[in-house]
């Protein structure tokens, strides 16, 4: 079948390494409550988050990395490199999964507080350890914070045909995607979570994020620049953004939300994340529309150095979110015990993302030398003169 995707060009795109950064930092800072510096995460201002952009860009790097692949060593090769990066996957999440669960069981105890382990949904260890852990390793049982990655291993799990179809039939594939989300948000579709209900990110739906991610990724963004490019498009993302703010605003404060009709705020309040919302998607799509309209991949300001830990983080991105997830239930833990005044939350935000930092830093530094070093070449004798 006939290749119809364009593939990216080869090189580095740091705006994925800034984003999905920016990605982890957010993440890390929703998941402490009460929590005073959150306000600067995009959730509180709009109908998408950073959960949102963490798929979408995954969906991108994974389209970026294993689609030339997959063309010039076949589908076997590409498909088994996708699934050696869902077992590296599955080990991180398993490892956090295991110190995670013990840190929340030491803490309960040592400070002989049950209602923590109420708290971060981990209360099935004790009444049922062997069938809690035994789901666990199945991703159905996940403690609070942990839904994320198990999410993410379940879309790389099943993106090798994905990602086949995608290279020759990239409308048809997004299509397909957008049919499947609608259908599981109209019949119900979800995965089934331990010991009762469903997972809070439905794959059914969110696939669409990974999905419209890897048809960005293969041409679907260049192919669609006339669109973006449109002074109506402009018009019409500026005024999106501000009916999601105002919505969402409207949703935080009760006595602004009453100012508007019912039917309008009823919309869009309570904010449909385990489904992903149409509105939701909607806001993601304009905003992926403005960055690569305003912020190019030449862009002389991702080299500023003001962004570089922003981009060390994204580089190590899986590292990075495990040390997040953890450190948020240390942040948290740390405001219970201590006042959880102005200045714990906001030593507890920056300690936990500056610790983020100083780990992307090492990784990064770590990888450097496990290279060989490059010898220098040596210089060629001179040339003798005749006498």
């Amino acid at each position: 079948m006939k290749i119809n995707a364009t593939l990216p060009e080869k090189g580095r795109d740091l705006r994925l390494d800034l984003f999905r950064g920016v990605a982890n930092w957010a993440i890390f800072l929703d998941h402490i409550p009460d929590n005073v510096v959150n306000w600067i995460t995009t959730r509180n201002y709009g109908f998408s988050d950073a959960a949102d952009l963490f798929v979408f860009i995954s969906g991108y790097t994974a389209s970026f990395v294993y689609a030339r692949m997959m063309l010039e060593r076949g589908f076997i090769v590409g498909a088994t490199r996708l699934t050696k990066r869902v077992w590296q996957l599955y080990v991180a999440h398993i490892i956090l999964f295991v110190i995670y669960i013990v840190s929340i069981g030491y803490v309960a105890q040592r400070y002989s507080d049950p209602e923590i382990i109420n708290e971060f949904n981990v209360a099935g260890l004790v009444d049922s350890a062997v069938e809690t852990l035994r789901q666990g390793l199945l991703l159905k049982f996940k403690p609070v914070n942990l839904d994320v990655l198990p999410l993410y291993i379940v879309l790389m799990g099943l993106f090798p045909p994905v990602l086949w179809m995608m290279l020759r039939r990239p409308g048809l594939t997004m299509l397909a995607s957008i049919a499947l989300w609608l259908a599981a948000r109209h019949f119900g579709w979800n995965f089934r979570a331990y010991p009762a209900g469903t997972w809070y990110f439905n794959p059914y739906c969110w696939q669409v994020l990974f999905v419209f991610g890897s048809w960005c990724a293969l041409g679907g963004a260049r192919k669609s620049m006339a669109i973006i490019n449109a002074p109506f498009t402009l018009y019409f993302c500026i005024a999106y953004l501000l009916l999601a703010l105002v919505m969402t605003m409207a949703g935080k404060f009760p006595d602004f939300g009453n100012m508007f009709p019912h039917w309008l705020y009823s919309t869009f309040n309570p904010n449909d994340k385990t489904n992903l919302a149409p509105y939701r998607f909607v806001h993601f799509v304009v905003i992926v529309i403005l960055v690569i309209r305003f912020v190019p991949k030449e862009w002389e300001g991702l080299q500023w150095r003001m962004f570089d830990p922003l981009i060390v983080c994204g580089q190590q991105s899986l590292a990075v979110f495990c040390v997040g997830v953890f450190l948020s239930f240390v942040g948290h833990f740390e405001l219970m015990m201590s006042s959880g005044s102005l200045f714990a939350q906001i030593f507890v935000s920056v300690t936990g993302i500056a610790i983020m930092t100083i780990v992307a830093y090492y990784i990064s530094w770590s990888k450097r030398q496990d290279k060989p070093v490059a010898k220098p070449v040596p210089k060629p004798a001179a040339a003798s003169n005749a006498g």
